[in-house]
């Protein structure tokens, strides 16, 4: 299962789905690709500074004081991986 925890300082996403086989995951696929497009859209559209660690089933953001955009990207980002999780409740928790 895919834990995702959003906090006012961080995002938190571990773990494997478990949907299919590795590479065939569709799941965390999903929920991969929303991460990490958060991560690349703050750093494209905003001048705020996060860190952030990427590695086989966890990704890490770190953040502060961000701008109203990153906050409204972080909403988009939220609302992707809630939609994946009432489509697929066994494979993904919201914490």
């Amino acid at each position: 299962m895919i834990a995702v925890a959003v906090s006012e300082k961080c995002i938190e996403v571990n773990g494997h789905a478990g949907y299919a086989e590795h590479g065939k995951d569709i799941v965390c696929a999903g929920v991969s690709v929303l991460t990490q497009n958060l991560i690349n859209s703050i750093e494209a559209f905003t001048d705020d500074v996060i860190s952030y660690e990427v590695a086989p089933a966890q990704i890490h953001i770190n953040y502060e004081n961000l701008s109203e955009q990153s906050k409204l990207l972080i909403d988009s980002f939220f609302i992707g991986v809630c939609e994946i999780q009432r489509a697929y409740p066994k494979y993904v928790q919201i914490i």
